[in-house]
This record gives C-alpha cells, structure tokens and sequence, in this order.
C-alpha cells in the first residue's frame, strides 16, 4: 500500500529543545496519545483558532454600542458618498 493512498503524504519537520520534546511526550501519554497524534490535534487545533480569529472582528463594548446605535438611527440619511457608491454598484449590477 502506498502513503500516497492513506491521505497521510505531508510532512512538518520541526527541531526543539529536548525539554520540550519532553513536554510533548508526557502530555500526549498522559492522553493516551501518540506524539504524532498529539502533535497533530493540538496543532490543528490551534490552527483553526487563529485562522477564526483572523477572520472576525473584535469590538470593544464602546465600539459595539456605537455601531449598533449608528445601526437604529432613523433619522439617518445616506452622504453623498454612498450615493455614489450605490450608483456604481447597480451600474455593476446591471
């Protein structure tokens, strides 16, 4: 059977100081893990958070109430600006 053929063909290649190599290996017998097992979950892991976090965008308390006030506000009317940017989005659009 070929690795090409379990999905597993990619490799990472990473150099650390043995007290942390020991580290790992603690953690992941002390979840009945293997390194690889471990290492890959927790990476993964890992990974997806910063790619969230990367994607969102935080808001302070303050922020968030004026956006949501600006949001409510009916006396609002649109600036030119945006006028022309409607403009030009169903001259797009059309």
């Amino acid at each position: 059977m070929s690795s090409a053929s379990s999905g597993n063909d990619a490799r990472i290649n990473v150099r650390l100081p043995g007290n942390l190599k020991q580290t790992i290996e603690e953690a992941a017998a002390a979840l009945g893990q293997t390194v690889s097992e471990f290492t890959i979950s927790t990476v993964v892991r890992e990974a997806r958070q910063v790619l969230q976090d990367a994607s969102s965008t935080q808001l302070s308390s303050r922020d968030r109430d004026a956006f949501l006030a600006a949001l409510k506000a009916t006396d609002s009317k649109p600036n030119q600006s945006l006028k022309t940017a409607a403009r030009r989005y169903k001259k797009r659009m059309a």
